[in-house]
């Protein structure tokens, strides 16, 4: 390890290189050299980082080392920079959809999107309760019970509490919440209580609990962004443009779900909030940065709920969870009072039980606030049967595809399989290349824009005010040069392009959604932190493509390793194809769902016998 360069990467025009299964483009798994460390060590470390000739040192070899340097800032690249990830509307083909108006509010649109579920879903949702006892109700769900009378917001929302409290509990300790307010949970399940009573719910989500990421503006509660600090820095005057909107349809905003500390990892570890537990097994991570917002739905406490996903933070700790994560096309939702810690790279995003529900909560937050000559078309895919769809071609890159961890590679490839065999869909052979150098130069775009968001309020803050391992993250970022910078935007260029090439003889891409599954949960990182590299390198190996190219991205569950945590497997699509990729991940889910499991903490809300 020395402090010399080594050869700057020169990289040859993007149209010269071969995308086809035969190419000899080199696949460079992530060769993370940097070991875990929590506690005393994690400290120790930042104090070394912020010494201030010895930490540029520390940091230029970290850097070197983990070929930033030579992959990144000093490549020799020859296109120009991509500074954003925005789409131009392109009317692409689906099939089976509807086309809303565009006028439609949120509740209209809810009504357009309940409209093409399925029939029946309790039995579809339920199919494996004999054997696991799993009922993961659904927003139709909670909407039929009210609508009968069987039960009403009000009750619903006395068994959340009650639920909350004892997942918050000593024997539990789930961390699921930053800040959960009792009384305006109850305040707004009796004005939709009310509302049922006279006949005139606002819509399907009327009374629907839905709990939102501790990065979006939800009244009356304060915005965190995980720390505790940035509440009083930064106050929350309104509702973010989605929350507001989900507000007009009725729904019950349960409270602000936890996260990692300003979205700066993978694992969900807090040391100000505590730590969310992943409800499968309460001794594994959750994942982050979502962290809460993917356990409050796998454990049945909301059926839906809001994150942001930056790189992979909500599709991540979804497939960690066992949940549905879903991100759509940059631009497709509002980022408006949305905490702007990435703004090339991050949006919001949905975490939900089922497809059903991903695409009842799209349909509510979706942004049409644009001028109509400049709004995308909004369609919905009809979701009757998953046999709907026909001669979807899934492009797979097998190196990067077989890069992860053996349960979730045979876990995957058999799903994989199970979509060919089921409906007849082909998998056509590609090379997505530089795939690494694709998130080095995320990983230099997130942390620029992150802290020069946060300038105003780190230049005034101690340092004492922030969590440990986020100071390393903050220590990194900032040592980025403009030449960094830069050079990631020409490399997002690149991928714009080969990306544009595969989708030319595919629908999507598909991956599993991460290289490991959860890990566990240790003593040593709940005061500090931890910095574990090497697992936050293979938990976002496939999630890049989604925000750095901005392309719409959802994960689904496909099965379990063997220690009975969940596995995801990833379907990336086109731009603006959101109902193409409900449509292929809603066929997923039935093709698995009689293997789903019961989380070991699960809440059954409803109380249907």
């Amino acid at each position: 390890m020395g402090l010399f360069s080594s050869p700057a990467k020169v990289y040859k025009p993007a149209a010269d290189v071969d995308l086809g299964p035969g190419s000899d483009e080199f696949y460079i798994s992530p060769n993370v050299k940097a070991p875990r460390v929590a506690g005393l060590l994690v400290k120790i470390f930042v104090w070394i980082l912020e010494m201030p000739i010895v930490g540029q040192i520390v940091l230029y070899i970290l850097k070197k080392d983990n070929l930033i340097n030579k992959l990144v800032s000093d490549a020799d690249i020859p296109e120009p920079p991509l500074f954003t990830a925005t789409h131009n509307w392109e009317d692409i083909p689906e099939q089976n959809v509807v086309l809303t108006k565009p006028d439609l509010s949120a509740a209209e649109r809810v009504q357009e999107a309940v409209g093409c579920l399925p029939a029946r879903l309790e039995a579809t949702l339920a199919a494996d309760a004999p054997l696991s006892g799993l009922k993961r109700w659904t927003i139709r769900d909670f909407y039929d019970a009210y609508s009968s009378g069987e039960t009403t917001p009000v009750q619903v929302a006395t068994r959340f509490m009650a639920a909350v409290k004892e997942s918050s509990g000593p024997g539990l300790n789930m961390a699921f919440f930053i800040s959960c307010d009792p009384e305006d949970v109850m305040r707004q399940a009796e004005e939709s209580t009310l509302r049922y009573q006279r006949g005139a719910p606002l819509s399907a989500l009327d009374g629907v609990l839905v709990a939102v990421k501790d990065e979006i503006d939800c009244a009356p509660y304060p915005t965190t962004g995980g720390t505790r600090w940035l509440a009083a820095a930064r106050r929350c005057e309104a509702d973010a443009a989605c929350v507001a909107q989900l507000r007009a349809c009725g729904a019950v905003l349960a409270g602000k779900a936890n996260m990692h500390e300003l979205g700066a990892g993978t694992s969900g570890i807090n040391p100000h909030h505590g730590s969310a537990r992943n409800p499968y097994n309460a001794g594994k991570i959750a994942g982050g940065s979502s962290s809460g917002s993917a356990a409050v739905v796998c454990a049945g406490l909301c059926p839906v709920a809001l994150g942001v996903d930056g790189g992979g933070s909500v599709r991540m700790p979804a497939a960690l969870c066992g949940v549905v994560g879903f991100k759509p096309t940059a631009g497709r939702l509002s980022s408006a009072g949305v905490l702007p810690l990435n703004w090339t790279v991050g949006m919001p995003g949905i975490l939900a039980g089922t497809v059903e529900d991903a695409l009842v909560a799209y349909s509510a937050i979706v942004d049409q606030s644009q001028p109509s000559y400049l709004r995308p078309e909004l369609n919905l895919p009809q979701l009757k049967s998953s046999m709907s769809i026909n001669n979807i071609k899934l492009a797979k890159y097998a190196k990067w595809f077989n890069d992860s961890a053996e349960d979730i590679r045979s876990c995957c490839d058999k799903a994989l399989k199970t979509l060919q065999a089921h409906y007849g869909w082909q998998t056509v052979d590609v090379t997505i290349p530089e795939i690494e150098e694709m998130r080095l130069a995320h990983y230099v775009t997130i942390g620029s824009e992150c802290t020069t968001s946060l300038a105003k309020y780190l230049d005034k803050l101690k340092r004492s005010e922030i969590g440990w391992d986020a100071r390393v993250a903050l220590s990194v970022y900032g040592s980025f040069s403009s030449r960094a910078y830069l050079n990631s935007q020409r490399i997002r260029n690149r991928q714009m392009y080969f990306h544009k090439e595969i989708f030319k003889t595919a629908d999507v891409i598909v991956s599993p959604m991460t290289g490991v599954t959860a890990y566990t949960l240790q003593d040593d990182a709940f005061d500090t932190g931890e910095l574990d590299y090497i697992n936050g390198a293979a938990l976002v190996r496939y999630s890049i493509a989604g925000n750095f190219l901005g392309l719409p991205a959802i994960t689904v569950k496909v099965g379990y390793d063997k220690g009975g945590l969940p596995i995801g497997l990833q379907f990336i699509g086109r731009p603006w194809s959101e109902a193409t990729l409900l449509h292929i991940a809603f066929a997923m889910q039935e093709a698995c769902a009689k293997g789903y499991k019961k989380p070991a903490v699960f809440y059954d809300l409803l109380k249907k016998e």
